[in-house]
């Protein structure tokens, strides 16, 4: 059985596959400088703008307790802003990062389902699913991170057990962000994805957990994505034992 800290190991190898794979390199360089570009203008703005919001809802509030609450604040900005990042480079780099797992899987088990070739009906097709897959993320973020808020509500445990909620929501996230290049090219259906997250428990919530951190991380994050792509692949290939059907 796959461990917690066995999920945890991917994004490293990962690396060291990249780093000692060259003919991989054309599909990720091409995502991460989208990744900068997008990155550039979401940190230029939001960020200067998050500032100038918590200055302005902290003015006035005792030195004391500002500094503990502005802590606070600024991280939630930065998860946030890594989470809009990755939001938008998984969506701009889908054809290089799909391309990219279909010679990793190939690779790695001998065999790829490949996508369909790029007619106007498949581009029509990939599209409306990709929408959909992300207005499901979106309802289950919903569904799951508006009542985790309102346990804040309860005294003394219930800031803990917000917390531990969000970090379990943004893991599954990262899950269904990471795994879904090999998932959708068998055309998966959404509950079929997460079916696949809780079946490979608890590496998968060792995956995801590394992977919501790294895309947390100022900077950083505009590397993380195809990393996490490419781990998300190499988790699959290990725990997929026969090739899957369509």
């Amino acid at each position: 059985m796959r461990t917690l800290l066995h999920g945890f190991s991917y994004p490293f190898r990962a690396i060291s596959l990249i780093v000692s794979q060259p003919v991989l390199w054309r599909y990720i360089a091409i995502p991460i400088g989208l990744n900068l570009l997008v990155g550039f203008v979401l940190y230029t703005t939001l960020l200067l703008a998050g500032f100038q919001a918590i200055d302005a809802l902290l003015a006035g509030w005792p030195a004391w307790i500002e500094w503990l609450v502005r802590g606070v604040l600024v991280i939630a900005l930065f998860v946030g802003i890594g989470y809009l990042l990755v939001r938008f480079g998984v969506v701009l780099g889908s054809p290089f990062y799909s391309r990219l797992s279909e010679l990793l899987e190939e690779r790695l088990r001998g065999v790829a389902i490949t996508a369909p070739p790029p007619t106007p009906a498949n581009i029509a097709r990939d599209l409306g699913r990709a929408v959909l897959f992300e207005l499901k993320k979106l309802l289950l973020t919903l569904v799951i991170g508006l009542p985790a808020l309102l346990l804040n509500l309860i005294p003394g445990v219930g800031s803990i057990l917000a917390t531990i909620a969000g970090i379990a929501l943004g893991a599954t996230i990262a899950c269904l962000d990471f795994f879904d290049p090999p998932l959708e090219r068998r055309r998966l259906r959404f509950r079929a994805k997460l079916g696949f997250i809780r079946r490979h428990l608890p590496a998968s919530a060792g995956f995801g957990l590394i992977c919501l951190g790294l895309v947390s991380i100022p900077l950083f994050n505009l590397l993380a994505v195809p990393v996490c792509i490419t781990a998300g692949t190499l988790f699959y290939c290990d725990v997929a034992e026969t090739p899957a059907q369509t």
